[in-house]
């Protein structure tokens, strides 16, 4: 067949025509008859320029109104006679079935093969009726352009289009199915068994709905009037909402969360195909829309929360990918991924809690005149060792919150996409349990103090700075800070004080980095500590160069070092702490070379500080010293650092006849040390066999008044320079009793830091309410710790007794007036 397209160029008709006589029938007879024969694909002899004159010459003769009818007619016949009668030879009894039924691979086979050739038919005499209508309205040019758009009537193609909707596909098949709804439900068909897995003919079915996407219900042509939206769409939406209802419930009875994300997602990739590649682009997000709604939202939070396959089991094993997933499919549904969220915070709370049941060891209190020791050849007594577990797992607790935080930290950039509501609710979740541990200021400092101490044996240092920048992010989340500068001020003050800073360039940086993290509040008293070391160290050099000046440099002088400490910067009460009345007060009794040394720092310092007074506190201090040890005429030289009482105790042995000993009450009686460090001292030096420099009779676990003790001759060590470690007399967990003082030291603290904030508001505001004062106290005190409103009323209520405030005039609603 010869197509003529609907821009053909035709010339003009002569000049005259309008003179001419024209026979109405005898013209519509050829116009018919060539029409018929286009539809007939035989317009391969007619001579479309005589047509067009023909047409012309009826329009010229104001007969377009009857060749417009009789035009419409004779489409409506063909349409009518021939082409439904053609189209329902293919509606055969496999086309006949209820689409909700299930059917055999038979039967599916057989309605998929009739089902195209019924669409191929359906999309076949389609073409044809474009094809023929744009040649047919080639030659009905003329007529459309002066009197179908003058008389506001319908294009000849578009009403063509029309007849092909009113004539074909609303051509009744039975009382309730016509043509439109059987390919309908074809089509509906075809697209179920490729969801399926069949494959099927896309080409075909895309032609079918661009054939439906190019009919419309009105002639105005409106988009939303095309038969596509407004008669397929629908029934295609509602076919998938039950088909997706039906699949998600399958789902999640038989598949595992993994199972059932990888599917979601492939759907959607699947609808994405379909409307691009077999439908319609339009459909595509309504299509997901029901695919959002009817597959994940309505089981999201059941899978997320599947027993042994959920999200606490991707979480646990690392499952990132499928976590992904997870997030990419709740994303669409849930801007503030309510599921999702909850169970990570469910989870990471979980694992805290495991994180602070294995570090709640119970810590029980070291008794004041007697503890327990191992026997000889034992390196740490059993109240030493228990407390270096329990420091340890402080350690371990903070490496393990941090281990945690890393790997959500991970997930979130990995998994989650840094979503700032998962982010969110990961910070919430960490304060929560982090603050569940009350001993987690305690804890965080002990680990601050173990890398800033030590360094770490085993890492380098990238890796300990690394650790020491986690540690201090972890301020973030403790409520307590006030109870974190606490113990920071007494771990610090004693690596400053017993030498075991890594540096205090270290030290230096990780207080600039908290000041960063925290405020430059709670450094300020910090930064005190090593500024007093720096003043020591100069003082220190200026006494050595009086020393020189004045002639007195002997090699046999002991060399003094001095830590000059403020006393209202140091943690006194906790580095300094007496199981008896005497305090700071007590007067020690010196080796007669020490005491000498002594008296003159004591000078040289009074003499450059009028007015001020020094207290010795040996606690802290340590000594080097030389010891010989002789046997079978064999010497043996070592350099051992002990601490200041275990250097007095040492040198009361250097006058002693050999083989004599002194008794404990001896030892105390010549150095008036206090009893449980002297204890703590002699255990240090009789009974841990790496360092046992004296003997101890009897031999025992125990240290008793009675007990004597023998300079230990026959000691011996692979090691040139010796360390005598006191038993607890480093940084450790504190115990019950230790803990019950420092938490009241606290209070202490906030009751002033409480009061002080109370008079500041109010001398600003002058008179507030019992409500206002409560929530504005709170809101500034709540960066430093989490107050207790008790303590806020009792604050209060001393302010008002010492007269900084007094109550309101009106009782019904209490208010506080501020007293100038």
């Amino acid at each position: 067949m010869l197509a003529k397209g609907r821009g053909a160029k035709i010339r003009a008709p002569r000049r005259g025509l309008t003179k001419e006589e024209v026979d109405f029938d005898q013209t519509w007879g050829t116009l018919s008859t060539a029409f018929t024969e286009i539809h007939s694909k035989n317009s391969s002899r007619l001579s479309f320029e005589e047509l067009f004159r023909n047409a012309y010459k009826l329009v010229l003769k104001k007969k377009q109104d009857v060749l417009y009818d009789r035009v419409v007619d004779l489409e409506k016949t063909w349409l009518k006679d021939t082409v439904s009668s053609r189209i329902s030879t293919f509606v055969t009894p496999a086309l006949s079935y209820d689409s909700s039924e299930q059917a055999s691979g038979v039967q599916s086979n057989e309605r998929r093969i009739a089902g195209e050739r019924f669409i191929r038919t359906l999309k076949d005499a389609f073409a044809d009726h474009q094809l023929c209508m744009g040649m047919i309205t080639d030659v009905l040019m003329y007529m459309d352009r002066v009197y179908s758009q003058d008389q506001r009537r319908p294009s000849i193609y578009a009403m063509a289009m029309t007849l092909f909707l009113t004539q074909v596909l609303k051509h009744p098949l039975s009382n309730d199915h016509d043509v439109l709804s059987l390919l309908e439900t074809v089509l509906l068909d075809m697209i179920e068994m490729e969801r399926k897995g069949e494959v099927i003919d896309r080409t075909l079915v895309r032609s079918c709905c661009f054939m439906l996407e190019g009919l419309y219900s009105t002639f105005t042509e409106e988009e939303s009037s095309k038969l596509y939206l407004r008669s397929f769409e629908p029934k295609f939406l509602k076919a998938s909402i039950e088909f997706y209802r039906l699949e998600g419930q399958s789902l999640v009875a038989e598949a595992d969360a993994s199972s059932f994300c990888s599917h979601a997602q492939q759907r959607l990739k699947e609808e994405e195909e379909r409307c691009q590649q077999t439908i319609s682009p339009i459909t595509e997000p309504r299509i997901k829309r029901v695919v959002d709604e009817h597959l994940i939202l309505a089981h999201i939070a059941d899978v997320i929360n599947m027993e042994g396959t959920g999200v606490k089991n991707m979480l646990d094993n690392d499952k990132v990918k499928d976590l992904a997933n997870v997030y990419d499919l709740i994303a669409r549904v849930d801007p503030q991924k309510l599921a999702l969220k909850t169970a990570v915070q469910k989870r990471v709370v979980e694992l805290g809690e495991e994180i602070n049941k294995a570090a709640s060891v119970p810590v029980q209190p070291s008794a004041p005149t007697k503890t327990s020791a191992k026997t000889a050849g034992d390196s740490k007594a059993p109240g030493e060792k228990s407390l270096n577990q329990q420091t340890q797992a402080a350690i371990t607790w903070v490496e393990q919150i941090l281990d945690l935080k890393k790997k959500y930290d991970r997930l979130l950039i990995e998994a989650f996409k840094k979503d700032a509501t998962l982010s969110q609710a990961l910070e919430v979740s960490f304060q929560d349990f982090i603050n569940d541990n009350e001993q987690s200021p305690e804890h965080l400092s002990l680990f601050l103090d173990e890398y800033l101490k030590r360094g770490g044996k085993d890492k380098t240092e990238a890796e300990i700075d690394a650790l020491l920048d986690d540690g201090i992010l972890l301020l973030q989340y403790l409520a307590n800070k006030d109870k974190f500068e606490t113990y920071y001020k007494k771990h610090m003050a004693k690596r400053l004080l017993m030498k075991k800073s890594v540096s205090r360039d270290m030290e230096r940086q990780v207080l600039s980095k908290m000041k960063v993290k925290i405020g430059n509040q709670f450094t300020q008293k910090l930064e005190g500590l090593i500024r007093d070391t720096e003043l020591s160290d100069n003082l220190n050099a200026l006494y050595k160069e009086q020393v020189t000046r004045q002639g007195e440099v002997d090699p046999k002088r002991i060399d003094l070092d001095c830590r000059v400490l403020t006393t209202t910067v140091w943690p006194f009460e906790t580095l300094f702490k007496k199981d008896n009345d005497e305090g700071t007060n007590r007067s020690y009794i010196y080796p007669a070379e020490i005491e000498s040394v002594r008296k003159s720092f004591q000078q040289f310092y009074l003499s450059r500080h009028n007015g001020r007074k020094l207290t010795w506190m040996p606690s802290l201090g340590d000594a080097d010293m030389r010891a010989v040890f002789t046997t079978g005429g064999k010497t043996r030289r070592y350099e051992i650092n002990v601490s200041t009482y275990g250097m007095m105790v040492l040198m009361l042995f250097n006058d002693l006849a050999p083989k004599a000993s002194l008794s404990f009450e001896q030892i105390q009686a010549e150095t008036n040390i206090e009893t449980p460090d002297l204890i703590r001292n002699l255990q240090s030096l009789s009974l841990v066999a790496k360092w046992r420099v004296l003997k101890k009779e009897p031999m025992s676990k125990d240290i008793k008044p009675t007990d004597c003790f023998f300079f230990n001759e026959a000691f011996s060590s692979q090691f040139l320079k010796i360390k005598v470690s006191v038993v607890a007399g480093g940084s450790r967990v504190e115990n019950s009793e230790e803990r019950r003082a420092t938490q009241e030291r606290i209070d202490n603290g906030r009751a002033l830091v409480i009061e002080a904030a109370i008079v500041r508001i109010m001398k600003s505001r002058k008179n507030l309410t019992h409500g206002e004062l409560m929530n504005q106290t709170l809101e500034q005190v709540s960066g430093r710790f989490q107050p207790d409103v008790n303590m806020i009323k009792k604050r209060i209520e001393s302010l008002i007794d010492r007269e900084y405030l007094e109550r309101g005039a009106d009782l019904a609603k209490p208010s506080y007036v501020y007293m100038a």
